[in-house]
This record gives structure tokens, C-alpha cells and sequence, in this order.
């Protein structure tokens, strides 16, 4: 088994996690149509489905390390999505804003609302 298609996955998340952040910094505040003043970024929700609990890692990869896990029924704050390894069928992956920044896969979180956008 190569490492490679890993390694570049998870430079590959860690650059999207960085991207990311780096929107959230360099943003300025948005201003909606009506003249609101939105100081922040949308955020979608989801729920977390995985019965065992949901791992969440540093890279949108199975291999990558697990930094925490949320437990079934919590209701997760997701800033993006992505594609990375495939579980159970679905490669895309979340970005979760929750604490700390962290990846899990969207096979086991819900949407509550429209889908998250792309990172």
C-alpha cells in the first residue's frame, strides 16, 4: 500500500482547513441587500447520525488522526464541504467549526437546512 495518495489527501485537507480559516480572517463584514450588516460567514448545521459517535479528524481522510469525536443526535456547526476518502459510498466530507477546527465524514452527519457550500 502507497502512502502517497494519503499524504497528498491530507496536505490536500489541511490546505482546504487553511483556506478556510484564511476566509474567515480576511473577509470583511457582509452586507445583505436589505443593508444588514452579517459579521459572519454562514454556517450550516447538521446532525450527527454515526449511532457510535462521529470521528473527527485532522484531514478529510479514514487515516488521518482523530482529534475528537461528537456523539450521536449533537447537533454540529459545519463551515464547508470537500471531497476526500469514501465511507460508505459518499466522499464528500465536513469541515466542523465546533471548538476546534475538524473533519468528519457526511456519511454520518444529516443536514439540517440546505447543504453546506464548497470550500
Amino acid at each position: 500500500m502507497s502512502l502517497r495518495p494519503t499524504a497528498t489527501l491530507t496536505r490536500l485537507g489541511i490546505a482546504a482547513a487553511g483556506g478556510a480559516l484564511a476566509a474567515l480572517t480576511v473577509t470583511g463584514p457582509a452586507i445583505a441587500a436589505d443593508g444588514a450588516n452579517n459579521d459572519h460567514p454562514r454556517l450550516y448545521k447538521g446532525r450527527v447520525t454515526a449511532k457510535s459517535g462521529l470521528l473527527l479528524r485532522t484531514a478529510p481522510t479514514r487515516g488521518s488522526r482523530v482529534i475528537r469525536s461528537e456523539p450521536y443526535g449533537k447537533v454540529v456547526h459545519i463551515f464547508c464541504k470537500t471531497t476526500g476518502d469514501t465511507v460508505h459510498h459518499n466522499n464528500r466530507w465536513y469541515l466542523l467549526t465546533d471548538g476546534t477546527w475538524a473533519w468528519g465524514s457526511a456519511h454520518y452527519i444529516k443536514n439540517i437546512g440546505p447543504a453546506p457550500r464548497w470550500c
